[in-house]
């Protein structure tokens, strides 16, 4: 794998660690995973308090693509970098659902997951216009995209925001940035540089962003919300916000809804 799908491992780790420990999420698949393909991960993307937070960042994914699959329940999902994560399963929909990264990543994915009539898995770079040609466009669209536009320059971002606006009969986008501050700051030290990634980039405009690409901005959301935050022991819970929920996190690290 190239450096970029080796991300996928950070998350994953965090989710088999709190499925583990009963918090957060319930994710057996990223526990048993975990086991048979994970590797000694170092420093900050060994912590559990990272853990804690892609398995919180994911479990706020989770209960966003349940609502609006409750209010468009013919849409189409779309995970975008789905990495190693399970959330179909977790979600437990009967929708169309396309599951999409690179080709290496698919490889390695089907060791553990298996297609159905509406389960799908695409080998595709989605800074590419090929995987159009699998989905079909005459239907709503709930996009999730964590833990994905970090790894795409303001060019590639806005092209593929673009291509979901007119290739979809309505779209509704979750999508995770690091600011530019953020992306500044990560050459010097964030955990992906364990996994060998060295250039990111931020985004501080996500409404000029949606305004480019055809897209309306909805709104902000946490991803240390209340009802996952009290999952934690008390210490844990101000260790934690102190880490990832106070206002200097918020000065790196947002959660953006968009849709048409």
């Amino acid at each position: 794998m190239n450096s970029v799908s080796k991300t996928l491992y950070i998350p994953l780790y965090g989710k088999a660690l709190v499925s583990r420990k009963g918090i957060l999420l319930h994710d057996p698949k990223a526990e048993t995973i975990w086991e048979k393909e994970g590797f000694e991960l170092k420093g900050k993307a060994a912590s559990k308090w990272l853990a804690y937070s892609m398995a919180m960042r994911a479990a706020v994914f989770d209960d966003w693509t349940r609502a609006k699959l409750k209010e468009c329940p013919d849409a189409v999902v779309l995970h975008i970098g789905c990495g190693m994560d399970s959330r179909f399963a977790r979600i437990g929909s009967n929708c169309n659902w396309y599951d999409i990264d690179f080709p290496e990543v698919i490889r390695e994915r089907k060791k553990y997951f298996s297609e159905t009539d509406t389960y799908h898995m695409i080998s595709a770079d989605m800074r590419q216009e090929d995987w159009k040609q699998h989905i079909p466009g005459n239907c709503d669209a709930i996009i999730v995209m964590e833990g994905v536009s970090m790894y795409l320059r303001r060019p590639e971002l806005e092209g593929l925001l673009k291509r979901f606006a007119d290739h979809f009969a309505s779209v509704h986008i979750l999508m995770d940035c690091y600011s530019t501050f953020a992306a500044r700051a990560s050459r010097y030290k964030n955990p992906i540089k364990e996994v060998g990634v060295t250039t990111v980039f931020g985004l501080d405009d996500p409404v000029a962003l949606a305004k480019i690409t055809g897209l309306t901005y909805v709104r902000e959301h946490s991803m240390t919300p209340g009802r996952l935050m009290h999952q934690l022991t008390a210490m844990e819970r101000i260790v934690f916000a102190n880490l990832y929920a106070g206002r200097m996190a918020k000065r790196l690290y947002r959660l953006y809804e968009l849709n048409t």
